[in-house]
This record gives C-alpha cells, sequence and structure tokens, in this order.
C-alpha cells in the first residue's frame, strides 16, 4: 500500500486516488512546433530520483494537487496546494 500525502484530505491510499502522472508544462499553442506538442504529449523524463507529479483525489476531496515522489523509495515530499508558491529551495 503507498499513502499519498492529499494536500486537503491528509493521508490516502493511492487505491483511493488516481494517478495523473509527471507535472510539465504545457506549451504556447501560439507559438509551439509540432516537435514542442509531440515531447509534451508523448516524451517523459522517468528518472530514479525525484519527480513531480499530478494525483486527483477521487474518492475524497474530488480535486487535483501535484506532490514531489522519489520514484525509487517513494517516499513524498510536502505536497503543493494550489496557488501557493513553492518554497526557495537551499
Amino acid at each position: 500500500m503507498l499513502l499519498v500525502p492529499c494536500p486537503h484530505c491528509g493521508p490516502r491510499n493511492s487505491a483511493d486516488l488516481r494517478y495523473v502522472g509527471e507535472s510539465v508544462s504545457r506549451p504556447d499553442a501560439e507559438s509551439a512546433t509540432p516537435e514542442h506538442w509531440r515531447r509534451y504529449l508523448y516524451t517523459r523524463s522517468n528518472p530514479a530520483g525525484w519527480l513531480r507529479e499530478t494525483w486527483y483525489c477521487r474518492l475524497g476531496c474530488r480535486r487535483f494537487f501535484t506532490v514531489e515522489r522519489h520514484t525509487a523509495s517513494n517516499q513524498f515530499r510536502t505536497p503543493v496546494v494550489p496557488g501557493d508558491k513553492p518554497e526557495a529551495k537551499a
């Protein structure tokens, strides 16, 4: 069982959530080339380390949230609540 820290509901079983995927920024629709869209839609980094992910709390608050997860150890960092500014890392 993987406990995912929902910023609104608290720790939830991953079965209560939906994994949306790696958080990537969407390209500008006005200036993006087909190559930019291809990378946005199909290419993911898949590192063995920290990765920003988006999850959906489908059986709790029904909100999307972003969290950092270490892909090798499944440790989570504090989730980012939408609208909050990320803290500066030392």
